[in-house]
């Protein structure tokens, strides 16, 4: 968010606190997620969803390994990708960009997420091979799905245009500490589920996760089989 310089009154701040502190919110529970027009500085929406959190390992050390063309080529591919992938499921609710952590909020059928986690570790590969020939440092990734009740509002500073859709509580938390478990070490896998995701998936699906004991989840590494095939074809 863009900002648009207001001089800073903390007498009228300190009043703002108050006022949203004393306001009667209503946080309305429903079985689907509404639009963002809908929200407002004083409601807010419980909803069931699907969080996605993707994000590099070892981020912090791609600044010393690269200087800032090739680091920014790096960083644009990725996020440019991810986003592109998210935004191009049509369960895809909101997409975020903190960093090089992009995240995504998508509707309750867990095959939408799963399958954009799928494409986004064949992507890796991709990017990895066109990194590769191009001289710019190759990428681990984690990825975390969990599935679970959130509530959703609009947080700002009203009156100024700028605020933002945020979505807190445990599904959004989980997704983020799964994402930090992919590639981080030994055995784990790049992609992390939570319990409720796997035993949501079908048996198919399930087949391509083995539980990963030390992190209290499921994990693999999944596949887009035909982006994959044109990745045999093309990079290999």
């Amino acid at each position: 968010m863009k900002s648009n310089y207001v001089s800073y009154d903390y007498m009228k701040s300190f009043s703002r606190i108050d006022q949203i502190i004393d306001e009667c919110n209503s946080y309305e529970e429903v079985d689907y997620i509404p639009s963002r027009d809908k929200l407002t500085y004083n409601n807010g929406f419980y909803v069931d969803c699907t969080a996605l959190f993707v994000d590099i390992r070892g981020s912090s050390k791609l600044p010393t390994i690269h200087k800032r063309p090739k680091l920014a080529k790096l960083y644009r591919s990725y996020v440019s990708e991810i986003v592109a992938l998210m935004n191009g499921n049509q369960s895809c609710i909101e997409v975020n960009i903190v960093g090089d952590c992009v995240s995504g909020i998508f509707g309750t059928n867990i095959y939408y997420a799963f399958s954009t986690a799928a494409q986004i570790s064949s992507l890796i590969n991709v990017m990895n091979y066109k990194f590769k020939k191009n001289e710019i440092e190759i990428i681990k990734v984690g990825i975390g799905i969990s599935y679970g009740r959130a509530l959703m509002i609009k947080a700002g500073y009203s009156g100024s245009g700028i605020n933002e859709v945020v979505w807190m509580g445990e599904v959004v938390n989980e997704a983020a500490n799964l994402c930090s478990y992919g590639n981080k070490e030994g055995d784990d896998k790049q992609i992390m589920v939570s319990n409720l995701v796997y035993d949501k998936l079908n048996e198919n699906h399930k087949k391509l996760l083995r539980k990963n004991y030390k992190r209290g989840c499921y994990h693999g590494n999944v596949i887009c089989v035909e982006m994959d095939n044109w990745y045999k074809n093309n990079c290999i």
